[in-house]
């Protein structure tokens, strides 16, 4: 017999009702859980899974009040796009963002200060559009002076120096100044949203019709309903003892791939193949060289016009050597640190078709891993949605792995929870969304999805390379 559902308060919605709900999203009845079996104490990830998915189901039967609050836990381009729409709905919300230097997750930028400032976007490096929805969007930051078209010379680079060009049929765009910047500009100045960071929130918990959040056992506030804007073991380990067993589900469905990115900064500029008819790109999809997928010059990318600086380049590993050498992201051994650098700045004179060796060494140099960097699976649906427990979950792995997907999964899942606060509540069996899809492979380029560009490699159709993102890494951490 699977666990009866955990009602909160101790109301529980009528047996016959309780099951339309949970069917309601799949069009078979859902699935019981299956009975977990007791073994010797101790952890795994496995146990901790089979925990996880045989939670009792939390029941929110209290009536949606007049002035709901939202929680929305990350505070990326999706969690920030679903604080927005819900603001533009008239619901309040908070943020709570793990950040230190800024919002925007994988929309993000390193400021370096030294003699002369170093600037490196180094998760997401350009984005494109191609949903009407998402182009409208766009052309606001446009007429706001936040992104502009990034026109610089792209293309692939094969090992030993040759270039060849990618044809476009869409524009590229990247944030002026850098991403980050972008990702500041986000959120509408109104005091329907209210931002918290760095906060880590470590526990959820139900309590009177409400979900009260916790910062390690630091009370963070209660609120009628909460989104997940966030993937990866936080969010698993989040949702593991939640009272949320469908939204676990699909969370720890999802297939996370691990990338390197290395930022180096050179005195001069790098020997970059150049002819006539192409001139000198600016940025490079890698193809052949196990260490690297992509290399950006982020000066000349967001500083066309200057001159006599160090050049600051991002170059991202594939997910194929980013899951051989994984570590723990928080904490990386020196030793590995420098067996990354040595092997991508490799992987660089490799491509470039230069000597080993003959590379000029870097004057600044940092590495960091995107642990869970892009997603090699995806549901296909733009948000997920318990209507039983008022949660929802938003992010660009519902569709694919794109800022375009990041902030329309974020926008759909926010106006998707107004229109349930618009019914009180007193219809869940509508709401219900994505809480029993199958999840399929995801295609792409080792750093993401860019619609329009007309070479998208397949890396995880050849079951080689896990894929890389655009926004999130070119990613959620």
């Amino acid at each position: 017999m699977p666990p009866p559902p955990l009602v909160v308060p101790a109301i529980a919605l009528p047996a016959a009702r309780l099951a339309r709900v949970m069917a309601a999203s799949s069009g078979s009845g859902g699935v019981p859980p299956r009975r977990v079996r007791r073994g010797k104490p101790g952890f795994s990830r496995r146990s901790a899974i089979k925990k996880s998915f045989h939670q009792e189901q939390v029941v929110f039967s209290t009536p949606v009040p007049a002035d709901p609050t939202v929680a929305v836990i990350g505070g990326g381009a999706s969690g920030l796009a679903c604080a927005s729409a819900l603001a533009a709905r008239g619901v309040r919300s908070v943020v709570f963002d793990t950040g230190m230097h800024g919002l925007g997750g994988r929309m993000a930028t390193r400021f370096v200060d030294g003699g002369e400032q170093l600037v490196f976007d180094h998760a997401a490096q350009f984005f494109t559009a191609s949903d009407e929805r998402f182009q409208r969007l766009v052309d606001e930051w446009l007429d706001r002076g936040l992104v502009r078209e990034w026109s610089g010379l792209i293309g692939e680079l094969e090992a030993s120096g040759r270039f060849r060009p990618i044809p476009s049929s869409t524009p590229r765009y990247i944030g002026v100044n850098g991403m980050r910047s972008l990702a500041d500009a986000m959120l509408p100045e109104t005091d329907m949203i209210k931002v918290v960071r760095p906060c880590w929130i470590s526990k959820l918990e139900p309590f009177n019709g409400l979900w009260r959040l916790f910062e390690n056992e630091k009370p963070r506030g209660e609120y009628d309903a909460i989104v997940i804007a966030h993937n990866g073991k936080c969010a698993n380990r989040l949702l593991s003892t939640s009272g949320l067993p469908l939204l676990t589900k699909q969370m720890k469905r999802l297939e996370l791939s691990s990338v390197w990115a290395l930022l180096a900064a050179f005195e001069d500029p790098l020997p970059i193949p150049h002819n006539d008819s192409h001139g000198v790109f600016e940025g490079a999809f890698v193809r052949d060289v196990d260490s690297l997928s992509w290399m950006g010059n982020n000066t000349r990318k967001l500083f066309p016009m200057q001159t006599g600086t160090p050049e600051c380049w991002t170059f991202f590993s594939t997910a194929a050597y980013g899951k051989r050498n994984k570590v723990p992201q928080e904490n990386i051994p020196k030793i590995t640190a420098e067996k990354v650098k040595e092997d991508m700045l490799g992987g660089v004179e490799h491509a470039l078709g230069l000597s080993k060796g003959s590379l000029h060494q870097p004057i600044y140099t940092r590495v960091q891993l995107w642990g869970a960097a892009l997603p090699m699976n995806t549901p296909g649906v733009p948000c997920i949605f318990d209507p039983l427990g008022r949660a929802g979950i938003c992010g660009d792995w519902l569709t694919g792995s794109s800022i375009e997907a990041a902030i329309l999964s974020g926008t759909s899942l926010a106006n998707h929870i107004a229109n349930y606060f618009v019914s009180h509540g007193e219809r869940p069996e509508e709401f219900g969304i994505g809480l029993h899809e199958n999840l399929n492979k995801v295609e792409g380029h080792d750093i993401g999805q860019f619609p329009g560009i007309d070479s998208q490699k397949p890396q995880v159709a050849q079951a080689q390379k896990p894929l890389v993102t655009q926004a999130q890494l070119t990613p959620s951490i």
